[in-house]
């Protein structure tokens, strides 16, 4: 864990040293931020729902434009085979840029919590919504973060990488939307696959076990599949 650990503080000092960080979070707050606050006074309501109900498809463009040169970036200038001749294992390596990468979708949320600060003096907010909002959002970036570090897996051009990310996150979050298309037998199956279901039962403040293991199992399933990438590269 140790050489994990080292890894995360590198790249997650790498994104701050590069304008990728700042570039990335100032999309982020600027679209979120504007479409959150030119409806916020419309509905005349105390809430984040609004912010809230943007996430998994802003998340969709946003995540994968941070997790693609996390191996692509390697690949391409030659220093993964460096880093393989440190001590070092693919679940290390794996697991490093995994939470640096998850670490950087926190800090992209942390300047949002001042929407949630502002409502709470225009009205009687409710935390419980807001504080599951953001559990849920951390989940739902795991989830998204890992499918893009698969994605930075399977190519050494950052673009490519970008797009698989984001074509996979996108129909993971527009697949509920998608269900009238589909046999009535498979409704139940391919709504439990929709990223937004999931998360729209934790931003309302419910936990559920199954919308954790949800989750959870998509970003180990994508950190497995990146782990096996990297052994068949090696």
């Amino acid at each position: 864990m140790s050489q994990a650990i080292r890894i995360f503080r590198k790249e997650f000092a790498t994104y701050f040293i590069s304008p990728i960080a700042y570039i990335v979070i100032s999309f982020f707050l600027l679209v979120t931020g504007w479409f959150f606050f030119t409806t916020f006074f419309l509905r005349n309501q105390a809430s984040l729902r609004t912010f809230f109900d943007l996430l998994p498809i802003t998340f969709s463009f946003v995540v994968p434009a941070i997790t693609m040169r996390l191996f692509s970036e390697e690949f391409n200038l030659g220093s993964y085979e460096i880093l393989l001749t440190l001590p070092v294992t693919f679940r290390d390596v794996v697991l490093g840029k995994f939470v640096a990468a998850v670490a950087m979708v926190a800090a992209m949320l942390l300047p949002t919590v001042a929407y949630s600060i502002t409502v709470s003096f225009l009205g009687q907010l409710d935390w419980g919504p807001v504080v599951g909002g953001y559990v849920g959002a951390i989940l739902l970036g795991a989830a998204y973060c890992g499918i893009g570090l698969f994605a930075s897996s399977v190519t050494r051009n950052q673009i490519v990488a970008f797009i698989i990310g984001m074509a996979i996150c996108f129909c993971l979050t527009l697949l509920d939307k998608m269900l009238f298309f589909l046999p009535r037998s498979m409704l139940a199956f391919l709504e439990y696959l929709g990223a937004d279901y999931h998360f729209s039962n934790i931003s309302k403040g419910i936990i559920d076990s199954r919308d954790l293991l949800y989750f959870l199992s998509v970003a180990f399933v994508s950190l497995y599949g990146a782990h096996l990438s990297l052994q068949e590269k090696h």
